[in-house]
């Protein structure tokens, strides 16, 4: 199979086709159009218009609004005229489900709609169902009877079209083909975009949303590899469905849509929030901002270095294999054991500063608890400092990462490391420095040699292959290459010369594109960038967040991060969808509810989802699911079923949490103390 982009090693943007939304362009050479939806109740035309006003102000290029019935459709006419009247040019979406009658009517009111092929002419009722291959093609043509005069009346008014494929809402028919698998995704929409060529219409955009950023990955690059062999070239909508709210949805958005846009996919996206739509508009400026940045980095760097051949699989989130490293109580840190999570600062910090430190690691929360503490060492004052912090951590952190900055420190480093030996020490050092530290290094299951890369050399890499308890990592990228583009050439290497060393992920100033990498916004965007996409190709056994001088939150970050790419996870995963005109109940009051209960569970899924459009499929993943079922009742789910039918509103939260109990995935929220 092709690969999926260009280059790897730095961003090259992906040529497509350009369609029309409007007067939006998006593909070709135009800018990366930043897309939001409406929440009112459709037919609440001046709600609906003045929400979608709101976001046009606030940048969005493109609205969408949902028409889950033929009367919503109906309603768009009016809804665009006064958007219209009150001199907005923007472009409106209909978003269909279920109903091709809402989909020929929207059709005449707006630019563009989006159909999802798991359900406009097919369903989801998790049966399962043997095709014949007879079979299965009776179910095309019907599909082919049923789109055709869609796509005809989109030809003859100029409509574009969003072939929006949602993980959650595969249809029987393909999940009985393909599974729930990102191949199921991509031939779910190429079926209709096939339908659609055959009438001579181009004018499509294209989608693979999940709420688990590595399917979404997956899907989307395996659709753009599936499109290069048939010869299409259509633009891609970027987006991580159900990402939630709060840090959660955005580094979990950041990771999904960040990782693609470095690899010059994405065209348009949207950043789905559980929260006002209009909060989604500056998180995609900010993502569109990165993207432009880094393409004007990857226009004046070097060709691509001369590199071993990656072996990972793009397509499967598969974990790196890595020598086991020995810790000091004889355990194994291996690739089957949860990422550690090093957080720190490279600093020089006085005295006082130290006894700040240490109160403020002895009051954090034990779900994000610091692990490791990055610290430099470029004098014997430094070694004095450390001397002070280890005394301080005895029993509160399992070990110190040391840049050592100098070689000459180490004779004076050594004997505070042979004091300390219930700490696990990871002394990373410069590959030119490589000889001349192993010579004085003992051998001791209390310390771990990280070699920094950065400036990488291959000869110094096949010194590597008979080293144990063996850690690499980059301070900056290589030369000519981006930050994920370094990482994965070093990885390259190191596979290419059978070294399996860990690899200890960075997210340092020098590793960012933005301008100002002190701003928290930034901070996020690049460090979820950077260690999520490494993470989500299965790279990655230790991650630092060193740019942030707040610990707590440095520390919250990194395990959002590890959580997001689903390397590591310590605390409650909530998989809850953004708000829309279909929706049964107030999602964003209803989600802070439920977070508010039930976020100490570590390693238990809730879904919280409005109605049922991607209720059922996108909770295939979760423990537990709250789904609107009519007005003012919910229905609950375990897995796929739903065990318990039309709870009245005010009695959910409770009943979810009995539901819970009774499944024995329940535990009482610790107390946690403050300073």
């Amino acid at each position: 199979m092709q690969l999926y982009c260009e280059s790897r090693l730095k961003t090259i943007r992906r040529v497509t086709r350009e369609v029309a939304i409007g007067p939006v362009r998006i593909g070709g050479n135009h800018a990366i159009a930043v897309q939001s939806m409406t929440t009112t109740p459709t037919e609440d035309v001046a709600a609906t218009v003045a929400q979608a006003r709101e976001l046009a102000e606030a940048g969005c290029d493109i609205v969408r609004i949902t028409a889950p019935s033929l009367k919503a459709a109906r309603a768009l006419q009016a809804i665009r005229d006064q958007f219209r009247k009150d001199g907005f040019t923007t472009p409106l979406v209909a978003d269909i489900h279920f109903l091709p009658k809402a989909a020929m009517e929207a059709v005449e009111h707006v630019e563009k709609v989006r159909i999802n092929p798991g359900n406009f002419a097919d369903y989801k009722k998790f049966k399962v169902i043997e095709y014949t291959d007879a079979a299965y093609q009776e179910e095309i043509d019907r599909i082919h009877d049923a789109f055709t005069p869609f796509i005809l009346r989109c030809k003859e008014l100029g409509r574009a079209i969003r072939i929006g494929t949602n993980h959650g809402s595969l249809s029987d028919r393909i999940m009985n083909r393909y599974g729930d698998t990102p191949e199921g995704m991509v031939e779910s929409a190429l079926e209709f975009i096939r339908i659609a060529e055959s009438h001579g219409f181009h004018d499509i955009v294209l989608s693979m949303k999940a709420s688990n950023p590595k399917v979404m990955i997956a899907a989307y690059r395996l659709a753009v590899a599936r499109m290069q062999e048939e010869g299409m070239a259509y633009p891609l909508h970027l987006g991580v469905t159900e990402a939630g709210d709060g840090e959660d949805a955005r580094v979990k958005s950041c990771i999904g849509m960040g990782s693609l846009l470095a690899d010059g996919l994405g065209d348009t996206l949207r950043v789905s929030l559980t929260e006002d739509p209009v909060h989604e508009v500056p998180v995609g400026k900010d993502l569109v901002r990165w993207t432009e940045a880094l393409w004007q980095q990857s226009s004046y760097l070097a060709p691509d270095a001369t590199v071993a051949p990656e072996s990972v699989d793009f397509y499967q989130a598969n974990r790196r294999e890595v020598k086991p490293i020995l810790l000091p109580d004889g355990t194994n840190w291996d690739h089957e054991l949860p990422t550690k999570v090093a957080v720190g600062s490279a600093e020089n910090l006085s005295p006082s500063d130290l006894v700040k430190r240490v109160a403020e690691v002895q009051v954090r929360q034990k779900s994000a608890r610091i692990e490791y503490w990055v610290h430099a060492v470029e004098k014997p004052t430094h070694i004095e400092q450390l001397a002070i912090l280890a005394e301080a951590w005895k029993g509160v952190i399992n070990g110190f990462v040391i840049d050592l900055m100098q070689c000459d420190c180490i004779d004076a480093l050594l004997p505070l490391i042979s004091r300390n030996t219930s700490f696990h020490w990871i002394l990373n050092v410069a590959h030119r420095d490589l000889e001349q530290v192993l010579g004085k290094l003992p051998e001791a299951p209390a310390l771990t040699c990280c070699i920094d890369f950065a400036g990488m050399r291959a000869d110094r890499i096949r010194l590597l292959s008979n080293l144990s308890n063996c850690l690499v990592t980059l301070s900056a990228p290589l030369e000519g290459l981006t930050a994920i583009g370094s990482y994965r050439a070093l990885i390259a290497e190191l596979d290419a010369n059978g070294s399996k060393p860990g690899l200890w992920l960075r997210n340092l100033p020098e590793n960012f594109i933005k301008q100002d990498p002190c701003a928290f916004a930034d901070l996020l965007m690049e460090s979820s960038i950077l260690s999520g996409t490494l993470l989500c190709e299965g790279a990655g056994n230790l991650i630092s967040v060193e740019s942030e001088p707040n610990l707590l939150k440095a520390t919250a970050l990194a395990y959002n991060i590890l959580q997001g790419a689903r390397a590591r996870i310590s605390k409650t995963e909530f998989v809850a969808c953004p708000s829309c005109g279909r929706t049964l109940f107030d999602l964003q009051s209803t989600t802070q509810k439920i977070r508010s209960r039930t976020h100490h569970l570590k390693g238990v899924t809730i879904a919280i989802m409005g109605c049922i459009v991607n209720g059922p499929g996108e909770m295939a993943d979760a423990d537990f699911g709250y789904v609107g079922g009519a007005p003012g009742k919910v229905n609950l789910y375990v897995g796929k079923s739903c065990v318990k039918v039309g709870i009245p509103e005010a009695q959910a939260v409770d009943a979810l949490i009995e539901l819970i109990r009774e499944h024995g995935k329940w535990v009482e929220p610790e107390v946690v103390e403050s300073a």
